[in-house]
């Protein structure tokens, strides 16, 4: 088989950069390992920056969006038993949309099927070959056990962290930077209306606690544990007493339900690979960068990397340039490390860093509320944080 761009991953990245293509009339045929079924139902990130909604309208697939996503024109930073609203309204003028990943990919797909766009699940044996050539290619093995082999000019690694695209750039073509963090997120998916209209970022001694939504029926919890923390040794009533615990305030009451998934265990860490090009394979999405959640960054990152790299094979199979392709990979990385700095500093604001420690940290923790206080009180600082967690326009991160 032969198409113009090969993609790897069919998680909002892979499928973005499809329909952009196609919009473009740039062929592509999206590969991936697991089922229609279980990429519409995987449950990720909910929080779509004002610059990737504007996107997702603009092309088409936002209309659902616009009618089961819930606009938020603020979040709440809970401390000392308080709320303080960093409004983005009056601070930027915009505002954040919550919408689950699984919805965006559902959108995207539906898209590209209607469209006679190609994807192929359910793939297994993905090798990449030849990517320093013109003519790079991907052997798979396809649903029905059938040896493969797609012959393309370029080929886009969207498969995610634990993907073959980011290992099949030579030894010693990439560096990647790492930092983990001494705690993970315990969240659970509740049946249980929403008592709060925008999230809340709960910073307090028994630690970090995030109140989220998804829809007006159910609501998202998490909270800060150990990183080798077993979920299944949490019940149910131990995560809601601990919950009610954390976001403990003056005025709030935290609606109880049953559990929709198991509870499950998140580990924390930023990563970033340089370059995220080698030859005719280019990596976007988690394939390239992991950012903790706190920033609500990474589904947003990937939706700013492959619209970059749509501009780019636009102009390549347009006009022959490969400016574009020679400046995507830093072009990409000045956003990716300002939303890695946004995200840590979130991160390190807001977490117990000491739980390792019997005797604490009390100069960290006054440090921490002095910076809460600062960020709440002064309007500079607040716009600062709108600013990021909004997203900062495409073009603009420094």
């Amino acid at each position: 088989m032969r198409t113009q761009v090969g993609i790897i991953g069919a998680g909002p990245a892979g499928l973005l950069l499809s329909h952009l293509l196609a919009r473009q009339g740039i062929e592509s045929v999206v590969l991936e390992a697991r089922s229609r079924d279980h990429v519409e139902k995987r449950i990720r990130a909910g929080v779509l920056e004002h610059p990737t909604v504007e996107l997702l309208r603009e092309v088409g697939v936002g209309a659902r969006m616009d009618a089961q996503g819930l606009p938020h024109e603020g979040i709440s930073l809970r401390f000392d038993g308080a709320d303080h609203r960093i409004d983005f309204a009056d601070l930027v003028g915009k505002g954040i949309v919550v919408y689950g990943q699984q919805e965006v990919v559902k959108d995207l797909i539906a898209a590209r099927v209607e469209a006679g766009g190609a994807i192929e699940f359910q793939v297994s044996g993905v090798h990449l070959q030849d990517i320093e050539t013109t003519s790079p290619s991907i052997a798979y093995v396809d649903a029905a056990g059938v040896a493969r082999e797609l012959h393309c000019d370029v080929i886009a690694g969207c498969d995610g962290f634990h993907g073959v695209s980011r290992h099949a750039f030579p030894a010693g073509a990439l560096t990647a930077f790492d930092r983990q963090y001494p705690f993970g997120w315990l969240g659970v998916l509740a049946k249980a209306a929403p008592t709060h209209a925008e999230l809340v970022y709960s910073a307090g001694e028994r630690g970090f606690a995030l109140y989220s939504m998804r829809s007006p029926e159910v609501t998202r919890l998490y909270l800060q544990v150990p990183p080798d923390t077993n979920a299944a040794t949490w019940s149910e009533a131990a995560i809601w007493d601990e919950l009610n615990r954390r976001l403990a305030a003056e005025g709030f009451t935290l609606n109880e339900g049953p559990f929709l998934e198991r509870p499950s265990v998140t580990g924390m860490r930023s990563v970033v690979v340089e370059p995220m090009r080698h030859g005719r394979l280019f990596l976007a999405g988690d394939a390239a960068h992991i950012v903790p959640p706190t920033g609500a960054k990474g589904m947003n990152l990937a939706v700013a990397d492959v619209r970059v790299l749509a501009d780019a094979l636009g102009s390549f199979f347009g006009s022959g340039s490969e400016t574009g392709l020679d400046e995507y990979s830093a072009t990409c990385l000045r956003r990716v490390w300002r939303a890695e700095h946004f995200s840590w500093w979130m991160t390190s604001m807001l977490h117990r860093f000491d739980d390792t420690d019997p005797a604490g940290d009390p100069f960290g923790r006054r440090l921490q509320l002095s910076q809460l206080h600062y960020t709440v009180s002064s309007r500079a600082a607040s716009t600062s944080l709108a600013e990021n967690y909004v997203g900062l326009p495409y073009g603009a991160a420094p």
